[in-house]
Order: structure tokens, then sequence, then C-alpha cells
């Protein structure tokens, strides 16, 4: 099985298809929370056709390590792991495709290694980053790792895995949300607990980033469902503050948007990463910014 193995010695397991081409930067998929390697199915069937693709597990999933320090799991630790998987694959630069979780350390990665993203795509963000939401989203996040403690994974799959924003899912692809449930119940109980005190219930606001982000020039496409509520507002936040972005709001879909619509998000991130290999996603042009604006809940 191939790993590549951490600063601090996690080894993480990955998978690679397709090959690199004159005509397309690698692409390099981060996963969820919720999710493992597996999770980005869709995305290596129809984007291993034409660039090289990547998807790992994080560490605490299975196949990668489980490490057994819980203080191992931070945001940093998480982060550093997306590039220590491009060092090891010796690809210097790529299109850095995250989810929730993974979108977090997409951001991360842009904004501590600016030179590693070719462009960074970011879905389902920001769970826990509005001002009046923080503290009860890391205390939720503290429960969730009690839970995995206390009861295991497949309990967690029954409460978490079928939230609010799940439900559009199941609604939606009964046999796909069945797999998508599935896998979460096979995760490693210590590991996606750490995980959940750690880097869910520890992490930074995406608004505490708020001055590093506008200073990005990295293409940026910004993918939200509209009944993904808590990923709507930092949504937005993000299409006001990173200069080079695109948003788009998926309707009737919640926060597994690459599962729930692949062959919508296919398209649309085809076309992205078209665009930003061919230099043709550009920074905001000022003529196009309101000369008067509303206040904006993440300032207030």
């Amino acid at each position: 099985m191939p790993y590549a193995v951490t600063s601090d010695k996690v080894r993480l397991y990955y998978e690679e298809v397709g090959q690199e081409s004159k005509l397309g930067t690698p692409i390099l998929f981060v996963h969820e929370f919720a999710s493992d390697y597996r999770g980005w199915e869709p995305q290596l069937r129809e984007f291993g056709k034409r660039y090289r693709c990547i998807t790992y597990s994080a560490r605490g999933y299975k196949p990668s390590d489980v490490p057994s320090d819980k203080s191992a799991y931070s945001y940093l630790h998480v982060m550093r792991d997306a590039v220590a998987v491009l060092d090891h694959l010796k690809i210097d630069k790529a299109h850095i495709v995250g989810l929730s979780m993974g979108a977090y350390t997409s951001l991360q990665v842009a904004l501590n290694h600016p030179g590693r993203a070719r462009s960074i795509t970011l879905a389902g963000i920001g769970s826990g980053s509005e001002r009046w939401y923080t503290q009860d989203f890391r205390k939720h996040s503290r429960a969730i790792a009690d839970q995995y403690e206390r009861e295991g994974a497949e309990a967690v799959a029954n409460t978490y895995g079928v939230g609010p924003s799940r439900i559009p899912f199941e609604l939606k692809d009964p046999r796909g949300f069945a797999e998508f449930k599935r896998q979460l119940a096979e995760h490693d109980a210590a590991g996606a607990g750490n995980t959940s005190r750690g880097f869910q219930g520890a992490r930074p606001s995406l608004y505490d980033f708020a001055a590093e982000i506008r200073k990005l020039t990295v293409p940026a496409l910004i993918v939200v469902g509209d009944e993904d509520d808590r990923c709507i507002e930092p949504s937005l936040f993000l299409k006001a503050t990173i200069p080079a972005s695109g948003l788009v709001m998926f309707p009737k879909t919640g926060h597994a948007v690459n599962l729930e619509e692949p062959d919508l998000f296919n398209r649309l991130l085809g076309e992205f990463l078209t665009r930003a290999d061919a230099g043709r996603w550009r920074l905001r042009d000022p003529r196009t910014l309101a000369t008067q604006a509303a206040p904006l809940p993440w300032n207030s």
C-alpha cells in the first residue's frame, strides 16, 4: 500500500489515477471530516481521464496511521499533511480541491504555502466560522468526540451522519447516501474522535484570517449547497475576501456537494481548472465593486 510520511512520522495512505500532462496541473483531493479517501471517487473517475489525481486519508483515518497523541490533530498538522503528500509525490504545485475539513485545509495550504497551490476549490467550507455560532460548534465537536470514544463510529454514523445538512443527500440519492453512511461507520473511533476534538473543535474561525485571505492571488472556486445552512455565510465571506474567487450555490443541496451532485460539480470544477491553468481566472476587476456596501455580518 502506498504511503507518504509526514515530518512527525505519520504515514498517510494515498491513491492516484491518471497521468501528469503538459496541459493540466495535478489535482490533490482533500476529504471532509465525515469521509476519507473514498469520498472523491466520482471525481477520480472523471478527472483521472485527463489529469493526474491524488486522494488520501487524513491522519486518524485508516488505512493512514492513527496517532495516539491527541495533540497531533490540530489544523496545522492536517495542513502540513497535505503538503507532505505533495512532497512525497514530488509535485511542486497542484490544484487543491477540498470539501469541508478538506476545504479549510486547502485554504490553509494556500495561506501558508502559496507556491504549492495552482488553484483552490473550497466546497462546503466554514462550519463553525459564524461569530455567533463558533463556541457552540466547538462544544458540539467535543461532544461528537466523546460519543466516538464512548459508543464508537457506528453510533456517530446514526446521529451526526444524518444531521440536517446530510438529509438532502439521503432524499436525493438513497443509495449513494447509504454508501456514505456505511463508510462513516467504518472509521476508526479514536482517530475520528481526536480529529473532532483537535481539528473541528479547536480550529480558528475563517474570519480570523481575513487580513491574510485578502492578500491571496490564487484562483479560488467556492461551492456551497443552499441547504447547507452553516456554510452559506462563510462562503459569502470568502467570495467578498478572496480577490480571485468565484462562488456557485447548488440548489436543493446539502453539505456533500461533490457526492450529491457529482455531474454538476465535475462540470463546474472542470471549467474552473481549465481557466485557472490557462491564466483566465483573474482577480476581480475593481469596477465590479459596489460603491456603497451594506454592513457584513462577519465584520460585526
